[in-house]
């Protein structure tokens, strides 16, 4: 029998080579193409949030073919799903990658509180200054109410709850889940730009839209991205939202992105060059828009100068 050398050392450690079953303890090729060092890959989240919102969307699409709750009423049931559709993805993919509901824009703690109702304040002044700009150069008339008593308070009240599911689903869609992690990959402008281009292109979906509501859509969405870059959430923009759209549907009873819906409070008119009235897109395609906006940037960054966002890791998108 021969005699073991006690002495004797593989050839594989020799080499410097790692044992075969430590590559057991190595994550596979799969896991590392959708994990990377801070969770799920920043590209792989996106697209996950999309199509589980897309999915569920279809479902709304196929149940309200059933509905027949009047048009009004259908209108807030379906904004309503469309709203449950841009969480549900989020809640999943939080629970996946480890993260709080409060890293995507809509802290609870801070529910319509100060921020919201500041926002608020600012919406309405801005469509107001807007409205006003076009009165005083003779663009826009007031008419007369058709609306009083208890419609007038019912139809207030309809919008106010409508436009707040609007601000909701518009603004977590586009600026919560999505904002958050595509910062991890690009950055938070570039993610801010992407986003609010796109914000901009589903108002082609809004009957009698055109290009200068298209673009004054993506500028207001990027203002919403430097309202969230300062004051760290999403509570003052849902506030803008909701006053911004309920004055221009309801108070002051114009086209919004080219729609004139019911229950509004004014027989008001826009008359005029197209470019000083927005033409069928309403005060949302006039050149006036632009300047509000502008002036809207500038006083809020004046007034919020620091930045209170907590900026997620950025990683490669290389697994």
């Amino acid at each position: 029998m021969n005699e073991i050398d006690e002495n004797h050392v593989p050839d594989s450690s020799i080499n410097g080579s790692t044992p075969a079953f430590a590559a057991l303890t190595q994550p596979s090729y799969v896991y590392t193409l959708f994990m990377g060092p801070c969770g799920l890959r920043p590209g792989w989240g996106i697209a996950f949030y999309f199509l589980m919102f897309y999915g569920l969307q279809r479902l709304v699409g196929l149940w309200s073919d059933s509905w027949k709750l009047g048009d009004l009423r259908s209108m807030m049931l379906e904004e309503f799903l469309a709203l449950i559709a841009a969480i549900i993805p989020s809640l999943i993919l939080a629970k996946i990658e480890r993260r709080r509901w409060r890293n995507y824009g809509l802290p609870l703690g801070q529910a319509f509180g100060k921020l919201f109702w500041v926002g608020a304040l600012w919406g309405f002044s801005g469509i107001t200054i807007l409205i006003g700009s076009q009165y005083e150069m003779h663009a826009f008339d007031f008419g007369h109410l058709v609306l009083h008593g208890a419609r007038m308070a019912r139809f207030a009240a309809f919008w106010m709850l409508m436009f707040l599911l609007v601000g909701f689903f518009e603004e977590f869609l586009l600026r919560g889940y999505s904002q958050f992690t595509l910062t991890r990959g690009v950055g938070f402008w570039p993610s801010a730009l992407v986003l609010s281009s796109v914000f901009g292109l589903i108002h082609l979906w809004n009957g009698g839209e055109e290009w200068p509501g298209l673009l004054a859509a993506a500028a207001i969405g990027l203002f919403f991205c430097l309202t969230l870059r300062r004051t760290g959430s999403l509570w003052f923009a849902v506030g803008f939202h909701v006053a911004w759209d309920w004055g221009e549907t309801f108070f002051y009873s114009v086209p919004d992105s080219g729609t004139v819906f019911p229950g509004h409070l004014l027989s008001s008119s826009l008359r005029g060059p197209r470019w000083i009235t927005g033409g069928s897109v309403g005060p949302e395609g006039s050149a006036l828009c632009f300047v509000v906006i502008a002036a809207l940037w500038a006083a809020f960054d004046r007034t919020y100068r620091e930045a209170k966002y907590l900026l997620p890791e950025k990683e490669s998108e290389q697994p």
